[in-house]
């Protein structure tokens, strides 16, 4: 196992009615602004829920934070809170908005151009607004973690950083707030937790037992649930348990000690930012190909995993490695998420494209051994039309 230091401070408040819990997670003579994306948090009544928890605190309101958040919006959201003098932030929503209000916490006290931040990977950041989140939508694992990612439509560039300073001081995690949610969503958040498992898992053995049992049983629960809860998504067990799952899959519990790829999560991004393609049908599209061709240096995991996640251990290791590869696009698929370019109407010719992207954002030296240069990227991406 590698040497790690973990650190997480963000409180959870788990279950059914702990938005209530806000009253007593908040200053009372905080002034608060809630963040949130589109209309489904006032037609859902998740933002009145809110207003009453919040009592009489003072409360501003900012919403329209899209999917893949934009720095162009969330700097509106910079200036009302300087102009309104803003002391707490809470963001209501999915990851889109939790990652946003990060941004906003950090850009507010930033002495220079908010970009930067971004530009950086978090490293000039030196202080940032508290911020509390209610998760709605379960897939990022942002509710408990100290990382973001924002898009820049102007440039078409999404850029991601993490700093400490901007992990939630806590997060309500309502099991009930799934029940509400488009089929395609729930979709997406088992598929985006599955694939941040996997980035921390699918790597070469380090000996990290614990890291390996947590990861390996993390995938089994939502290859188990995941087409049930599209079947029955107010089934509060499910809910429950797919919600915890796609915030423990990004906590850093399961990625401490142990090396990380995340290959698939940079090459996703640039088609998010070209083509506006959702974050997780990104990753279905990209990571049965990246395993496809890593499967040599990723060998003896994909064995680990085909043994004890799906359950394969008869035939050649070739065959092994085959059927567990299949089998993990057969499941994306099953979620009813296609998992080829083809598929988004992108063809052949945007490869070029995305493969300058990628170049030019500085995503040379991808994977777990810094070894997914643009030409292994390119034939990912060919393998993924």
């Amino acid at each position: 196992m590698l040497n790690f230091d973990y650190y997480n401070p963000t409180h959870i408040a788990f279950g059914k009615d702990s938005i209530a819990k806000l009253d007593t997670l908040i200053p009372q003579d905080a002034c608060v602004m809630v963040l949130y994306g589109g209309s489904s948090a006032k037609k859902t009544g998740t933002l009145d829920e809110v207003k009453t928890a919040l009592g009489s605190r003072k409360i501003h309101e900012f919403g329209g934070i899209e999917p893949n958040p934009s720095y162009e919006t969330l700097m509106q959201a910079v200036e009302q809170v300087k102009k309104e003098k803003i002391d707490f932030l809470l963001a209501v929503g999915g990851g889109s908005v939790i990652d946003g209000t990060k941004f906003v916490a950090a850009a507010v006290p930033y002495e220079g151009e908010p970009w930067e931040i971004l530009e950086t990977d978090g490293k000039k950041i030196k202080k940032a607004l508290p911020l509390g989140t209610v998760l709605t939508l379960p897939a990022t694992g942002s509710e408990m973690n100290p990382n973001s990612v924002v898009t820049r439509k102007s440039i078409k560039a999404k850029r991601a950083f993490h700093n400490k300073i901007v992990f939630p001081l806590f997060s309500i995690l309502d099991p009930t707030k799934v029940y509400t949610l488009p089929p395609r969503q729930i979709a997406n958040g088992i598929v985006d937790s599955f694939v941040h498992i996997t980035e921390q898992y699918l790597t070469y053995p380090v000996e990290g037992m614990v890291q390996d049992e947590f990861a390996e049983g993390l995938l089994r629960i939502l290859i188990n649930i995941g087409p049930k809860l599209l079947k029955d998504q107010k089934n509060y067990d499910l809910a429950a348990n797919f919600m915890w799952t796609a915030t423990l899959a990004l906590n850093g519990l399961i990625g401490a000690g142990v090396p990380q790829d995340w290959a698939t999560h940079m090459i996703g991004h640039e088609i998010t930012a070209a083509f506006g393609v959702d974050h997780g049908r990104t990753l279905a599209i990209i990571l049965p190909s990246l395993l496809q061709n890593q499967r040599q240096v990723k060998k003896d995991k994909l064995l680990q995993y085909a043994k004890n996640v799906w359950h394969i251990e008869s035939g050649s290791e070739k065959e092994r490695i085959d059927a567990v590869i299949a089998k993990t696009r057969s499941f994306f698929e099953e979620m009813g998420i296609p998992t080829h370019l083809s598929d988004y109407n992108i063809g052949k010719e945007s490869i070029d494209m995305l493969i300058h992207e990628l170049e030019a954002h500085g995503m040379t030296k991808l994977g777990e051994h810094n070894a997914i240069t643009p030409d292994v990227s390119r034939a990912i991406l060919i393998a993924s039309l």
